[in-house]
C-alpha cells in the first residue's frame, strides 16, 4: 500500500478500530459477572481499562504502523464475531443497555421527564394544591444558566424570567426597552438550568398589546423556543383580559400581574405603590377577580398595602404571589440580584425597591475577589507554580532550548526564558 493511500485511509481504520473494540468489549462484558474497583462506573466493563488493550494499560494507535493496525482490526473483528454469535445463541439483546447501571441513567430535562421524576416537577396544578393547603409558594427571578441552577438547587417553586432583566442585567433605567428577542434569549438559558420549578416567561412591553394574534405568536415562541411553561402579562384592562382569555383557550398557561405594573409606569406617574386609597383598593380586588375569570392560574400582586393584598387573596381561589405586598399572599417573589445584594453599581442601588430584603452581600464578595485577582496579577503572584501545572515531556526542554538557541545561555532551562523585570520565582 502506497504512503499516499495509507495516509488517506488510516484515520478511517483507526476510527473503525475504536468502534469495533468498544462494541466487542460491551458484548463480552455483558456475559461476564462484574466485580472489582470499577463496579460503580456507568458501564460495567469486563476490563479495568477503556483503552485498546485487554488489560489495565492503554495502547496508543496514533503511532501504529499499517501492519500493526491490520492485526488490531483483525483481532477486533474476530472478538466481535464471537461476541455476536454468543449473544445470538443466548437470545440476548442490546448488551449495552443491559449493562447500564440504573443510577447512571441521565436525569431528564423539563421537556422529557421520566415517570419517576414527574412528582418532582412543579406544575400549575401543584401550585394550586400548595395554595389550597396554605403552603407558601417561593418564587424568584433568573436570567441565565448560572442563576437558574442556583434557584433550582435552592428549592424555588416558580422561576420567572422577568423583563426586570432590562434593569438588573442590561442596564436600562426601566423595563420598556426590553425586546421580545432579548427575553427569548434569556428564557432559553434559564430553561437549560432548571429542572424542578415551574418556568414563567414575561411578555415584554409591546409584544402583546397590538393584537391577540401577535400575543399568541409571541407566547407560543416562549413555550416552544424558550422552554417556558407559562407566560406572564401585566395589567387588567378589557384588552389585556381578552388577550389572556385567548391565550388560555389556545393552551397557554397565563399568570396575571396587578398593582404596580412597571410596563405602565408612565401612566401611573412613576414607580408608585397602588391601592393606598379605598376606591383604588376596591378596584384591585375586582381586578383580581377578573383575572381569575379570564383563566389565569395565578397572579403577581406588586407594591400593594398588606391589608389590600390580604383581601384580594381571600377574594380569589387562585394563588397570589406578592412582591412588596405584605405577608398574606399565597407566596412571595423577589428579583435575583436584589435578594442577593448584587448592588455595587449606583444603577442597582437606584432601582432597588425598599421592600427588598438582602439575604447576602454577593456584590461585595465579587468585588473583593476581583480586586484580589487584579492585585495578584500585578504582583506576579498569580498563577505561580501551583497554578502552572503543565510541564514539558522528559528531555524535551533541553531539546527546545537547543532549537531556540538557548542551550548554554539559558543556564539549564527556563530561567533564561523569563521576561526582563520579572518578579521573584515562586
Amino acid at each position: 500500500m502506497s504512503g499516499r493511500i495509507w495516509r488517506s485511509v488510516a484515520p478511517a481504520l483507526r476510527a473503525g478500530a475504536a468502534r469495533r473494540l468498544a462494541g466487542a468489549r460491551v458484548a463480552e462484558g455483558a456475559r461476564q459477572p462484574h466485580s472489582g474497583p470499577h463496579s460503580g462506573s456507568p458501564m460495567e466493563w469486563r476490563y479495568p481499562s477503556r483503552g485498546f488493550s485487554a488489560g489495565s494499560t492503554t495502547t496508543d494507535l496514533t503511532e501504529a504502523s499499517p501492519d500493526e493496525l491490520r492485526r488490531v482490526i483483525a483481532d477486533l473483528q474476530d472478538k466481535l464475531n464471537r461476541a455476536e454469535a454468543a449473544s445470538a445463541a443466548g437470545g440476548q439483546t442490546a448488551p449495552f443497555e443491559q449493562t447500564l447501571s440504573p443510577e447512571h441513567i441521565p436525569k431528564a430535562t423539563k421537556g422529557e421527564v421520566h415517570d419517576e421524576q414527574k412528582k418532582k416537577c412543579v406544575t400549575i396544578v401543584e401550585l394550586q394544591k400548595m395554595r389550597d393547603a396554605g403552603t407558601p409558594i417561593a418564587m424568584a427571578t433568573a436570567y441565565d444558566f448560572p442563576s437558574a441552577v442556583h434557584v433550582d438547587n435552592a428549592g424555588v417553586d416558580v422561576v420567572l424570567v422577568g423583563d426586570s432583566v432590562g434593569m438588573v442585567v442590561l442596564g436600562y433605567d426601566t423595563t420598556l426597552p426590553v425586546t421580545f428577542d432579548e427575553i427569548l434569549h434569556h428564557c432559553k438559558a434559564v430553561s437549560r438550568g432548571c429542572r424542578r420549578p415551574l418556568l414563567v416567561g414575561d411578555m415584554p412591553f409591546g409584544s402583546y398589546e397590538v393584537s391577540t394574534a401577535e400575543a399568541q405568536r409571541n407566547a407560543y415562541r416562549l413555550l416552544k423556543e424558550g422552554g417556558m411553561e407559562a407566560i406572564k402579562l401585566e395589567g387588567c384592562d378589557p384588552t389585556r383580559l381578552h388577550t389572556a382569555e385567548v391565550l388560555v383557550k389556545g393552551g397557554i398557561a397565563v399568570m396575571g400581574h396587578i398593582g404596580l405594573t412597571p410596563q405602565s409606569y408612565s401612566t401611573l406617574g412613576g414607580f408608585r405603590a397602588q391601592g393606598r386609597h379605598s376606591k383604588a383598593a376596591v378596584e384591585l380586588v375586582e381586578s383580581a377577580r377578573r383575572l381569575e375569570g379570564a383563566g389565569c392560574f395565578a397572579m403577581v400582586v406588586e407594591c400593594v398595602p398588606d391589608e389590600v393584598a390580604h383581601a384580594l387573596t381571600e377574594a380569589v381561589s387562585i394563588p397570589t404571589i406578592g412582591i412588596g405586598a405584605g405577608r398574606h399572599t399565597s407566596g412571595q417573589v423577589l428579583v435575583y440580584h436584589d435578594l442577593l445584594g448584587m448592588m455595587q453599581h449606583p444603577h442597582h442601588a437606584k432601582v432597588t425597591p425598599k421592600f427588598c430584603k438582602q439575604y447576602s452581600a454577593v456584590g461585595a464578595t465579587i468585588n473583593a475577589a476581583l480586586t484580589t485577582y487584579v492585585d495578584e496579577v500585578r504582583a506576579r503572584e498569580f498563577p505561580g507554580t501551583k497554578y502552572s501545572p503543565y510541564k514539558m515531556a522528559k528531555g524535551e526542554l533541553d531539546l527546545f532550548n537547543a532549537q531556540m538557541g538557548l542551550g548554554a545561555a539559558a543556564g539549564g532551562g527556563q530561567e533564561a526564558a523569563r521576561p526582563r523585570g520579572a518578579g521573584p520565582r515562586e
